[in-house]
Protein backbone atom coordinates (compact mmCIF):
# COMPACT_ATOMS: atom_id res chain seq x y z
CA UNK A 1 0.00 0.00 0.00
CA UNK A 2 1.28 3.46 -0.86
CA UNK A 3 0.02 6.94 0.04
CA UNK A 4 1.76 9.56 -2.08
CA UNK A 5 1.82 13.33 -2.46
CA UNK A 6 1.47 13.90 -6.21
CA UNK A 7 3.79 16.89 -6.27
CA UNK A 8 4.61 16.37 -9.96
CA UNK A 9 1.03 17.22 -10.99
CA UNK A 10 -1.08 20.36 -11.10
CA UNK A 11 -4.86 20.72 -10.97
CA UNK A 12 -6.60 22.94 -13.53
CA UNK A 13 -10.29 23.79 -13.31
CA UNK A 14 -12.18 24.37 -16.56
CA UNK A 15 -15.64 25.79 -16.01
CA UNK A 16 -18.37 27.62 -17.91
CA UNK A 17 -21.53 27.05 -19.93
CA UNK A 18 -19.38 26.35 -23.01
CA UNK A 19 -16.86 24.11 -21.21
CA UNK A 20 -18.06 20.83 -22.73
CA UNK A 21 -18.41 22.24 -26.23
CA UNK A 22 -15.03 23.93 -26.07
CA UNK A 23 -13.17 20.86 -24.82
CA UNK A 24 -14.96 18.66 -27.36
CA UNK A 25 -13.33 20.71 -30.11
CA UNK A 26 -9.91 20.54 -28.49
CA UNK A 27 -9.30 17.07 -27.00
CA UNK A 28 -8.88 13.59 -28.46
CA UNK A 29 -11.54 12.03 -26.19
CA UNK A 30 -15.31 12.34 -26.59
CA UNK A 31 -16.05 14.81 -23.81
CA UNK A 32 -19.83 14.53 -24.34
CA UNK A 33 -19.73 10.86 -23.30
CA UNK A 34 -17.88 11.52 -20.04
CA UNK A 35 -20.43 11.32 -17.22
CA UNK A 36 -20.24 13.40 -14.07
CA UNK A 37 -17.79 11.71 -11.69
CA UNK A 38 -15.97 9.85 -14.47
CA UNK A 39 -12.46 10.45 -15.79
CA UNK A 40 -10.26 9.43 -18.70
CA UNK A 41 -6.79 10.01 -20.00
CA UNK A 42 -6.81 12.32 -23.00
CA UNK A 43 -4.52 14.46 -25.11
CA UNK A 44 -4.40 17.91 -26.65
CA UNK A 45 -2.65 18.22 -29.99
CA UNK A 46 -1.32 20.99 -32.18
CA UNK A 47 -2.69 21.34 -35.74
CA UNK A 48 -0.12 18.77 -36.95
CA UNK A 49 -1.42 16.19 -34.47
CA UNK A 50 1.59 16.37 -32.13
CA UNK A 51 0.72 16.35 -28.44
CA UNK A 52 1.29 19.45 -26.35
CA UNK A 53 -0.23 17.77 -23.30
CA UNK A 54 -1.51 14.46 -21.95
CA UNK A 55 -3.60 14.52 -18.79
CA UNK A 56 -6.46 12.98 -16.82
CA UNK A 57 -9.75 14.76 -17.51
CA UNK A 58 -12.36 14.58 -14.74
CA UNK A 59 -15.96 15.68 -15.14
CA UNK A 60 -16.99 17.34 -11.90
CA UNK A 61 -20.35 18.72 -13.09
CA UNK A 62 -22.13 19.36 -16.37
CA UNK A 63 -20.17 22.57 -16.93
CA UNK A 64 -17.14 21.91 -14.72
CA UNK A 65 -14.02 19.82 -15.40
CA UNK A 66 -10.68 19.21 -13.71
CA UNK A 67 -7.44 18.23 -15.39
CA UNK A 68 -4.58 16.57 -13.52
CA UNK A 69 -1.56 17.54 -15.63
CA UNK A 70 2.20 17.11 -15.23
CA UNK A 71 3.71 20.35 -13.93
CA UNK A 72 6.42 20.46 -16.62
CA UNK A 73 3.80 20.69 -19.39
CA UNK A 74 2.82 24.10 -17.99
CA UNK A 75 2.54 26.82 -19.06
CA UNK A 76 2.81 25.75 -22.72
CA UNK A 77 0.23 22.96 -22.48
CA UNK A 78 -2.33 25.16 -20.75
CA UNK A 79 -1.65 28.13 -23.02
CA UNK A 80 -2.31 25.96 -26.07
CA UNK A 81 -5.45 24.43 -24.56
CA UNK A 82 -7.06 27.80 -23.84
CA UNK A 83 -5.76 29.49 -26.99
CA UNK A 84 -9.23 29.91 -28.51
CA UNK A 85 -11.17 30.20 -25.25
CA UNK A 86 -11.64 33.94 -25.76
CA UNK A 87 -14.47 33.05 -28.13
CA UNK A 88 -16.26 30.83 -25.57
CA UNK A 89 -17.81 31.18 -22.13
CA UNK A 90 -15.18 29.11 -20.36
CA UNK A 91 -12.45 29.91 -17.85
CA UNK A 92 -9.27 28.09 -16.81
CA UNK A 93 -7.94 28.35 -13.25
CA UNK A 94 -5.04 26.57 -11.57
CA UNK A 95 -6.20 25.34 -8.16
CA UNK A 96 -3.91 24.81 -5.19
CA UNK A 97 -5.78 21.79 -3.82
CA UNK A 98 -3.57 18.95 -2.55
CA UNK A 99 -3.41 15.87 -4.78
CA UNK A 100 -2.92 12.51 -3.07
CA UNK A 101 -2.28 9.21 -4.84
CA UNK A 102 -3.23 5.82 -3.40
CA UNK A 103 -1.86 2.52 -4.74
CA UNK A 104 -3.33 -0.85 -3.74
CA UNK A 105 -5.45 0.71 -1.06
CA UNK A 106 -9.16 1.19 -0.66
CA UNK A 107 -9.72 4.85 0.10
CA UNK A 108 -10.84 5.52 3.65
CA UNK A 109 -10.23 9.22 3.21
CA UNK A 110 -12.87 11.85 2.57
CA UNK A 111 -12.01 14.22 -0.25
CA UNK A 112 -13.68 16.70 -2.56
CA UNK A 113 -13.28 14.16 -5.38
CA UNK A 114 -11.93 10.60 -5.57
CA UNK A 115 -10.83 9.39 -9.00
CA UNK A 116 -10.32 5.63 -9.34
CA UNK A 117 -8.58 3.73 -12.13
CA UNK A 118 -6.66 0.44 -12.30
CA UNK A 119 -5.60 -0.30 -8.69
CA UNK A 120 -5.13 3.38 -7.91
CA UNK A 121 -7.00 6.42 -6.72
CA UNK A 122 -6.39 10.17 -6.84
CA UNK A 123 -7.80 12.17 -3.95
CA UNK A 124 -8.42 15.83 -4.73
CA UNK A 125 -8.39 18.11 -1.68
CA UNK A 126 -8.63 15.57 1.18
CA UNK A 127 -10.72 16.76 4.08
CA UNK A 128 -8.28 15.55 6.74
CA UNK A 129 -4.52 15.21 7.18
CA UNK A 130 -2.84 12.40 5.24
CA UNK A 131 0.25 10.48 6.37
CA UNK A 132 2.45 9.78 3.34
CA UNK A 133 4.51 6.59 3.20
CA UNK A 134 5.99 6.74 -0.34
CA UNK A 135 7.31 9.39 -2.72
CA UNK A 136 6.15 10.50 -6.16
CA UNK A 137 8.50 8.16 -8.03
CA UNK A 138 6.35 5.24 -6.86
CA UNK A 139 3.39 6.77 -8.69
CA UNK A 140 5.50 7.23 -11.82
CA UNK A 141 6.59 3.60 -11.55
CA UNK A 142 2.95 2.49 -11.41
CA UNK A 143 2.28 4.51 -14.57
CA UNK A 144 5.16 2.79 -16.35
CA UNK A 145 4.17 -0.69 -15.24
CA UNK A 146 0.50 -0.17 -16.16
CA UNK A 147 1.19 1.47 -19.52
CA UNK A 148 0.11 5.05 -18.77
CA UNK A 149 2.40 7.46 -20.65
CA UNK A 150 4.16 10.26 -18.78
CA UNK A 151 4.67 13.16 -21.17
CA UNK A 152 6.95 15.96 -19.97
CA UNK A 153 8.32 19.17 -21.44
CA UNK A 154 11.39 17.27 -22.73
CA UNK A 155 9.27 15.57 -25.44
CA UNK A 156 6.34 18.00 -25.60
CA UNK A 157 5.16 18.48 -29.19
CA UNK A 158 7.07 15.45 -30.59
CA UNK A 159 4.54 12.61 -30.76
CA UNK A 160 1.08 11.87 -32.08
CA UNK A 161 -1.26 10.18 -29.55
CA UNK A 162 -0.91 6.67 -30.98
CA UNK A 163 2.87 6.76 -30.50
CA UNK A 164 2.12 6.73 -26.75
CA UNK A 165 -0.54 3.98 -27.11
CA UNK A 166 -3.41 6.31 -26.16
CA UNK A 167 -5.73 4.50 -28.60
CA UNK A 168 -5.85 1.54 -26.16
CA UNK A 169 -5.99 3.49 -22.88
CA UNK A 170 -9.43 4.11 -21.41
CA UNK A 171 -11.39 6.52 -23.65
CA UNK A 172 -8.36 8.64 -24.48
CA UNK A 173 -9.09 8.78 -28.23
CA UNK A 174 -12.47 8.75 -29.92
CA UNK A 175 -12.52 7.96 -33.63
CA UNK A 176 -16.28 8.61 -33.88
CA UNK A 177 -16.47 12.17 -32.57
CA UNK A 178 -16.33 15.24 -34.78
CA UNK A 179 -13.42 17.50 -35.54
CA UNK A 180 -10.84 18.62 -33.02
CA UNK A 181 -7.37 20.10 -33.34
CA UNK A 182 -5.02 17.53 -34.91
CA UNK A 183 -7.89 15.14 -35.71
CA UNK A 184 -6.87 14.62 -39.36
CA UNK A 185 -3.45 13.32 -38.37
CA UNK A 186 -4.84 11.07 -35.62
CA UNK A 187 -7.48 9.61 -37.96
CA UNK A 188 -4.96 9.10 -40.77
CA UNK A 189 -2.69 7.18 -38.40
CA UNK A 190 -5.54 4.77 -37.66
CA UNK A 191 -7.20 4.32 -41.02
CA UNK A 192 -4.17 4.63 -43.32
CA UNK A 193 -1.63 3.04 -41.00
CA UNK A 194 0.68 6.04 -41.07
CA UNK A 195 1.79 5.66 -37.45
CA UNK A 196 4.86 3.46 -37.15
CA UNK A 197 5.67 3.99 -33.49
CA UNK A 198 4.49 2.75 -30.11
CA UNK A 199 5.48 3.05 -26.46
CA UNK A 200 7.34 0.22 -24.69
CA UNK A 201 8.47 -0.26 -21.10
CA UNK A 202 11.92 -1.57 -20.20
CA UNK A 203 13.77 -2.29 -16.97
CA UNK A 204 17.31 -3.08 -15.87
CA UNK A 205 19.44 -3.43 -12.76
CA UNK A 206 21.69 -0.37 -12.83
CA UNK A 207 22.33 2.91 -11.07
CA UNK A 208 22.50 4.71 -14.40
CA UNK A 209 19.75 7.22 -15.16
CA UNK A 210 19.64 8.23 -18.85
CA UNK A 211 18.20 11.54 -19.99
CA UNK A 212 14.61 11.92 -21.10
CA UNK A 213 14.64 12.58 -24.84
CA UNK A 214 17.78 10.50 -25.43
CA UNK A 215 17.97 7.14 -27.23
CA UNK A 216 18.65 3.52 -26.34
CA UNK A 217 20.56 1.07 -28.55
CA UNK A 218 19.35 -1.95 -30.52
CA UNK A 219 21.59 -4.81 -31.59
CA UNK A 220 21.94 -5.42 -35.32
CA UNK A 221 24.13 -7.90 -37.22
CA UNK A 222 26.65 -5.13 -37.73
CA UNK A 223 26.65 -3.95 -34.13
CA UNK A 224 24.59 -1.57 -32.01
CA UNK A 225 22.52 1.32 -33.36
CA UNK A 226 20.83 4.19 -31.54
CA UNK A 227 17.05 3.95 -31.69
CA UNK A 228 13.90 5.31 -30.08
CA UNK A 229 13.21 8.19 -27.69
CA UNK A 230 13.16 7.84 -23.91
CA UNK A 231 9.90 9.28 -22.62
CA UNK A 232 10.16 8.61 -18.89
CA UNK A 233 12.89 7.53 -16.48
CA UNK A 234 12.54 6.17 -12.94
CA UNK A 235 15.38 4.65 -10.93
CA UNK A 236 14.47 3.24 -7.54
CA UNK A 237 17.19 1.61 -5.44
CA UNK A 238 19.31 0.62 -8.42
CA UNK A 239 16.44 -0.65 -10.56
CA UNK A 240 15.82 1.36 -13.71
CA UNK A 241 12.47 1.68 -15.48
CA UNK A 242 11.98 3.37 -18.84
CA UNK A 243 9.18 4.29 -21.21
CA UNK A 244 10.59 4.37 -24.74
CA UNK A 245 8.93 5.23 -28.05
CA UNK A 246 10.15 2.79 -30.72
CA UNK A 247 9.07 1.31 -34.03
CA UNK A 248 5.85 -0.54 -33.27
CA UNK A 249 7.10 -3.78 -34.87
CA UNK A 250 9.63 -4.18 -32.04
CA UNK A 251 9.53 -7.74 -30.66
CA UNK A 252 10.75 -9.59 -27.58
CA UNK A 253 13.63 -11.31 -29.36
CA UNK A 254 15.40 -8.03 -30.13
CA UNK A 255 18.21 -7.00 -27.78
CA UNK A 256 18.46 -3.50 -26.34
CA UNK A 257 20.91 -1.73 -24.04
CA UNK A 258 21.74 1.69 -22.65
CA UNK A 259 24.09 3.57 -25.00
CA UNK A 260 27.82 3.04 -24.56
CA UNK A 261 27.33 0.56 -21.74
CA UNK A 262 26.90 -3.13 -21.02
CA UNK A 263 23.53 -2.57 -19.35
CA UNK A 264 20.97 -4.79 -21.06
CA UNK A 265 17.37 -3.60 -21.14
CA UNK A 266 14.59 -6.11 -20.58
CA UNK A 267 11.29 -5.51 -22.38
CA UNK A 268 8.58 -5.30 -19.73
CA UNK A 269 5.41 -4.62 -21.72
CA UNK A 270 3.87 -3.07 -24.78
CA UNK A 271 0.16 -2.65 -25.31
CA UNK A 272 -0.53 -1.03 -28.67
Amino acid sequence: MAIISLQQYRLIEIVGVDAEKYLQGQLTCDVTKLAVGESTMTAHCDPKGKMTSVFRLIRVANDQFYTVIHHSLLPIGLDQLKKYAVFSKVTFTELNFPLVGLIDEESEFSAQISVKFANRCILINPESAVQFNADSTQWDLADIQQGYPILTDKTQGEFIPQALNLQVIEQAISFQKGCYIGQETVARAKYRGTNKRAMFAFNAETNLTPDIGSSIEMQLESGWRATGTILTVVNIDGFLWLQVVLNQDTHEEQLFRLPNSEVSLKLFNSVH
